[in-house]
């Protein structure tokens, strides 16, 4: 691992224990030749995924772009920023979990938008505005309307 402050190639691991959530090692290290201390990450290589876009386009799955959707819809939200990895994340093992080589944009987009609606019902609409694609505003009522008898199914009943 080449250190950020001088290029040396040569570190050594000061420092390993797992992260937060478990899918990674987190290691400390420490630049041979100038002494910088850094943190890299160690992930282990995940299955090839490949999803499948509506235009038959076919590309890796890259849970980088997950997060970035789901950002731009928690955007100015009283969300806690590491909540769009977390969702990410969960949408990453679900899909890897159906134990297939490709998944459509579309399994992927449900399996966000389902999260989002759990976590901030404002960021679920901006989400389904994009990735539906909505062209006016009964598709934004359409969606409201879906997200009302959703919440009302599942929200708990009074005594």
């Amino acid at each position: 691992m080449r250190c950020a402050v001088c290029g040396n190639l040569d570190s050594r691991v000061v420092d390993s224990r797992q992260s937060d959530d478990g899918s990674a090692i987190r290691r400390r290290r420490e630049c041979q030749a100038c002494g910088h201390r850094f943190t890299t990450f160690e992930r282990p290589e995940a299955p090839g995924l490949v999803v499948v876009k509506r235009s038959g386009h076919r590309e890796p799955f890259d849970r980088a772009k997950v997060v970035a959707g789901v950002r731009a819809a928690l955007k100015a939200r009283p969300v806690e920023p590491e909540a769009a990895e977390a969702l990410a994340a969960a949408v990453e093992e679900e899909v890897r979990g159906l134990a297939v080589t490709e998944v459509t944009s579309e399994q992927v987009g449900r399996a966000v938008l389902e999260r989002l609606r759990e976590l901030d019902v404002i960021a679920a609409v901006r989400f389904a505005s994009v990735y539906k694609g909505f062209d006016d505003l009964a598709d934004f009522e359409r969606e409201l309307s879906l997200l009302t008898k959703l919440t009302k199914r599942t929200a708990p009943k009074a005594h």
